[in-house]
């Protein structure tokens, strides 16, 4: 099997789309050797880590929009109310606004009790899912890539992204120039006359990309050796972007050797513990 990924704007303005236009497309990559991409299996611990993170993701924004939300009402409550809920922090908020009695619903002050009440009971519901799911995804994260996890700024929902992002056959990505590629983070030349520079990625995984960002951010504020870099790029003139794009650059070289020791650890013990089965007579 042979992953294709879309046709570029450019072909796909000229050609048009329709599902024919785009199996004949697909099958002309694949038959001159443009299409070499080897497709996910989705049958092991990565394919279990990626499925729980769909929940979390959506339980997350749902929180951040139901905390919005109750700000808001916040905002334009009665006064006496507003003084009542007014510097509470988002948990104290939900909390104060779930023990909420509202009176009568033809009043404004006891219509929007109602409503923060309810807003309060949806996000406790929110962080109690949140915290199930972390807890879960924690566990699986540790058995798929340990060495992974002790890797500076890697926690639970980075790693489990970077895992999600790889599949659950290492082989997939062959090297760690393909591993940079896929999360966007390979530098793109964009050299003119006697300036050689290069620009930011805007390709690849984005998902991905935002948790290299996270990792560059924490070893920037707490690595010695990472502040270490900064400052000596910065005293050679780089901007922060440049700076960022190099960093990044770097840490996919250190994940991607993390993450596929990882990976083929756990497939090559899986393949023992196969081959150690007793045979059927």
């Amino acid at each position: 099997m042979v992953e294709v990924d879309r046709p570029d704007r450019k072909t796909r303005r000229l050609r048009g789309r329709s599902d024919p236009i785009d199996a004949y497309a697909a099958a002309t990559a694949v038959a001159s050797g443009r299409a070499t991409g080897t497709p996910k299996t989705r049958d092991g611990i990565v394919e279990a880590i990626r499925a729980l993170r769909v929940p979390r993701r959506s339980a997350v924004k749902a929180r951040t929009q139901a905390i919005n939300q109750a700000r808001q009402l916040v905002v334009t409550a009665p006064e006496a109310l507003r003084a009542q809920l007014r510097g509470l922090s988002a948990t104290e908020l939900a909390r104060t606004c779930a023990r909420l009695r509202p009176g009568d619903l033809a009043d404004p002050t006891g219509a929007t009790k109602a409503a923060l009440r309810r807003l309060g009971r949806r996000i406790l519901a929110l962080v109690e899912e949140i915290a199930e799911l972390d807890a879960e995804l924690k566990t699986l994260t540790a058995q798929a890539a340990p060495t992974l996890l002790a890797r500076t700024g890697v926690g639970p929902d980075v790693a489990g992204q970077l895992l999600a992002t790889a599949g659950d056959n290492p082989e997939r990505l062959h090297s760690e120039a393909a591993f940079a590629h896929l999360c966007g983070v390979a530098p793109i030349p964009a050299s003119s006359g006697r300036r050689d520079r290069h620009r930011l990625n805007r390709g690849g995984d984005r998902a991905a990309n935002h948790a290299l960002h996270t990792i560059a951010l924490c070893r920037m504020r707490w690595a010695p050796r990472t502040r270490a870099y900064v400052q000596r790029r910065t005293q050679e003139g780089l901007s922060k972007k440049d700076i960022m794009r190099c960093l990044k650059r770097h840490i996919a070289r250190e994940i991607y050797r993390a993450l596929t020791n990882d990976l083929q650890s756990r497939s090559a013990h899986a393949s023992t513990a196969t081959a150690d089965l007793p045979q059927a007579a």
